[in-house]
């Protein structure tokens, strides 16, 4: 399948779509008005990682990496359930979208608190007229109990006024699934079964009894007969006529079940374009993880062949976008994250030079630009720590960035890699900076940060990224949230993927940050 990014000036000579790769002010900084977000908010309280019973909620991730994740024995329990109940045997649902017709992917959107709440507005204005959404990963936060979803999904959606599937992401694992599956599948509960013996059947977070009368209150919110919608199972394959949308679930470690991966071969033998939704995505910060399926075999490999047609692959679980455009033999698939719907946003500063699958640095594209990354953090812990020298501007950390990584600076900035003013523009994207110049503070300040190697090879990036940020929720703009709205028309599949800072002018009209087509058909030339 053919695909080219859409003309950048055609995209950028729009005012109302000024995003981060245009101006400071497109990415969220010096926010001039809060947005009409905090008043769709239930409350002020801000979703932390910090909590002790957070962590303790969350056990599950810990006891399945030491003791085996018992996800796949449950999930086949939870299949065999719905087949009893007589769902359809493939898990297809079908719907009629027209011959042109447009939808939403957003992942990892449960935390229920400001950055949650602040991609509504967008998605709500962006959304209209689309035929359903799709979310991608973590429903709720933090062990996706079926008690949280009032406040963490019909509440924030309920205006919405379309079907919203999803695929479990790891924390929907933490409560056995029962949420997902009460919400979404209207499955009853499982009988209970300890899950193992030894320290793994001792201390595994069993699912939670839902109060049924309060779901059924929240059910309310979103009850009108155009946004109703029911999975037959934790995956499933929705047929849009033209497309097919395949969802996997990747319980909690990443991978699938031998049922599943049966499932998932017989389904992807239609010749039909094809998407997969996946709860892990398969490139990610410049690594490869084909998700490996129970008995051989790798879920990439199925997305791989030709004969699969399969045009895209869309994951949740890191909180950010990231886009890598991967050549397989004479075409090429868009291997995507969207995990940016409503969680603390993961760092993009810590990502490394992309050459993961031949994809070419300059072909990746992520939000936040790796510079916004590393300066957020940086304002961030200068005030934690009260180390004022640890703060770089925006400027300052796509110069760092741009430096590091090698690449051409995703926005105009007031400094050329070598630390020097680039010539016939000393100001750089905003009027009246001053020029940029790097250094050895703002060198050591990036290293701290994680967006510069250490020279003592302190594996800061992981860390940071696996640990700091998730420990680093905050509640005031710029938040770097961002969904995608994907659109067939003709034989073409746009895929733009627009941003939500918190700020009340890009509640009205979203940044867009990154857009790109996609033939589907049947011989692209």
């Amino acid at each position: 399948m053919a695909d080219v990014d859409v003309d950048a000036d055609s995209r950028t000579s729009r005012s109302a779509r000024q995003s981060s790769r245009v101006s400071e002010m497109g990415a969220g900084w010096n926010c001039q008005r809060i947005g009409a977000f905090q008043s769709l908010r239930p409350n002020r309280t801000t979703f932390t990682w910090l909590r002790p019973g957070t962590l303790w909620r969350s056990r599950n991730e810990i006891l399945s990496q030491l003791f085996g994740d018992p996800s796949g024995e449950v999930r086949q329990r939870w299949v065999e359930a719905q087949h009893a109940r007589g769902v359809d045997p493939d898990f297809r649902i079908v719907q009629d979208v027209g011959e042109d017709f447009s939808f939403l992917v957003l992942g990892d959107t449960g935390e229920g608190d400001a950055s949650q709440y602040a991609v509504v507005p967008g998605l709500l204005k962006e959304g209209a007229g689309t035929a359903f959404a799709v979310i991608a990963s973590d429903v709720i936060y933090p062990t996706g109990s079926g008690n949280e979803y009032r406040d963490k999904f019909f509440r924030p959606y309920k205006d919405y006024r379309a079907p919203i599937y999803a695929v479990p992401g790891n924390h929907d694992w933490y409560d056995g699934l029962g949420g997902f599956m009460r919400v979404f599948c209207d499955a009853p509960p499982l009988p209970e079964r300890r899950q193992g013996s030894g320290l793994r059947g001792l201390l595994w977070k069993k699912p939670e009894k839902i109060d049924e009368a309060t779901l059924a209150e929240a059910r309310e919110m979103r009850s009108a007969p155009e946004q109703r919608a029911a999975l037959p199972a934790p995956y499933w394959v929705l047929d849009l006529g033209r497309l097919l949308l395949v969802g996997i679930d990747t319980g909690i470690r990443g991978d699938i079940d031998r049922e599943q991966g049966e499932w998932l071969r017989r389904v992807s033998a239609d010749p039909r374009p094809k998407i997969l939704i996946t709860g892990k995505p398969i490139y990610v910060r410049n690594e490869y993880h084909p998700c490996e399926i129970q008995g051989g075999g790798t879920v990439d490999e199925i997305v791989r062949d030709p004969a699969h047609n399969y045009v895209a692959a869309i994951g949740g679980d890191v909180h950010n976008y990231q886009r890598f455009p991967v050549r397989v033999g004479d075409r090429v698939i868009q291997y995507v994250v969207s995990g940016g719907g409503g969680a603390f946003m993961h760092a993009t500063h810590t990502i490394p030079r992309v050459d993961v699958g031949g994809v070419h640095e300059d072909d990746f594209k992520c939000y936040p630009l790796r510079g916004d990354s590393l300066s957020f953090y940086s304002l961030l812990y200068s005030r934690r720590l009260r180390m004022r020298w640890l703060y770089l501007t925006p400027d300052e950390g796509l110069a760092l960035m741009s430096l590091q990584v090698g690449n051409v600076p995703p926005r105009s900035i007031a400094a050329a890699p070598d630390g020097t003013p680039p010539a016939g523009d000393a100001t750089g994207g905003d009027i009246g900076a001053a020029p940029v110049r790097i250094t050895a503070r703002m060198r050591w300040a990036a290293r701290i940060l994680g967006g510069w190697p250490m020279p003592f090879h302190l594996p800061v990036g992981r860390v940071f990224h696996r640990w700091i940020s998730e420990l680093s929720d905050w509640d005031t703009p710029p938040f770097f949230k961002s969904f995608l709205h994907l659109s067939v028309s003709g034989d073409v599949l746009r895929i733009r993927c627009l941003a939500a800072t918190g700020c009340l002018a890009q509640e009205i009209d979203p940044p867009l940050e990154d857009e790109f087509e996609i033939s589907l058909a049947a011989n692209p030339s």
